[in-house]
């Protein structure tokens, strides 16, 4: 999908960029056109590798509270969860933050085979789908098992807090804030929701590990091949927190292979008042990213809409 973010290169930048990091020189490449926000490149090299570039939008971009530093979290994401070496995810090979050979961050990391799940998903029979669910599961519950210090953001220690619940109000401000700044019609008072937010907060004292958690492991970030996981990317939302925030938990999938693969399931009232923060989280994130990146698509920009008011309805119930 079509964003303002994107920060597109040159066949001459990114010549420039394999030779000073690879040397090596670009036999092919491709633009990868499925991410939303940070613009990435497949490309084959002279002596037979595939890669992948991954840029990320520039300096003087308008970005979200929670978009900051969002290509430095991904790459030391990355890197901690190969170091689990049963989680397959890519080598990041090259990280140049220097802006000396393009316009914004970047990085290189290993081509990864597989399609996207979401794009492969309607071939496979229902057992299937669970089986490669279950794998999910597996190794999500993996990456939840690196632990944190603190909670919250990815990037610096004055974006965490000591408590859970600290740094989630902290994550949930920003996003408010955000919607505020850029007059997002959100279906009610902004004052209105902090107060009913405000009043489930006490469930996240119940959580007092800080884990790794991807958050946006949805089916379009995970690459299979013949019923099998290949491949997990996309790790730039990546948080220290509370594992139930992750997608797979969420209203759009929470799946029975899934749960069986991670081998938790959302039971108790605290755990419901949880998910229902970390879901209204969410559906505020796709509504009011759109007004900040520009999307093209008026149909997904009208869905997340309609997604947004099914969501405060359900956050109320709970």
């Amino acid at each position: 999908m079509e964003s303002t973010y994107k920060t597109r290169l040159c066949k001459e930048q990114l010549d420039q960029i394999i030779r000073q990091h690879l040397a090596a020189t670009i036999q092919d490449y491709e633009e990868m056109i499925e991410g939303w926000a940070n613009q990435a490149y497949k490309i084959m090299l002279d002596d037979g590798r595939k890669v992948v570039l991954k840029i990320a939008p520039s300096a003087a971009t308008n970005l979200m509270r929670c978009e900051q530093d969002l290509m430095m979290a991904e790459v030391e994401a990355l890197r901690l969860v190969a170091e689990l070496q049963d989680v397959p995810v890519p080598q990041v090979l090259v990280y140049d933050a220097s802006l000396q050979y393009a316009p914004a961050q970047y990085f290189i990391m290993e081509y990864m085979s597989g399609v996207p799940y979401n794009q492969a998903k309607t071939q496979f029979t229902a057992e299937e789908q669970e089986g490669v669910e279950q794998q999910l599961g597996r190794y999500n519950k993996r990456i939840n098992e690196i632990k944190g210090e603190q909670f919250g953001y990815f990037s610096g220690k004055d974006r965490q807090r000591a408590t859970w619940r600290e740094a989630f109000l902290m994550l949930m401000d920003d996003m408010l804030a955000d919607g505020e700044e850029a007059e997002v019609d959100i279906g009610m008072d902004y004052s209105e929701l902090r107060g009913l937010i405000e009043e489930k907060s006490d469930a996240l004292d119940e959580v007092t590990e800080s884990v790794l958690i991807s958050w946006d492991l949805w089916d379009g970030n995970v690459l299979v091949q013949d019923t099998q996981i290949t491949g997990i990317i996309d790790f730039e939302r990546s948080l220290w927190g509370d594992p139930l925030m992750e997608h797979y938990f969420s209203h759009f999938n929470y799946t029975p292979g899934f749960l069986k693969g991670y081998g938790r399931a959302i039971t108790t009232e605290n755990e419901r008042q949880r998910r229902s923060l970390y879901d209204l989280y969410f559906d505020l994130a796709l509504r009011i990213e759109c007004d900040y990146r520009k999307y093209d698509n008026q149909e997904h920009i009208q869905s997340t809409i309609h997604n947004l008011e099914e969501g405060i309805i359900r956050f109320r119930k709970i």
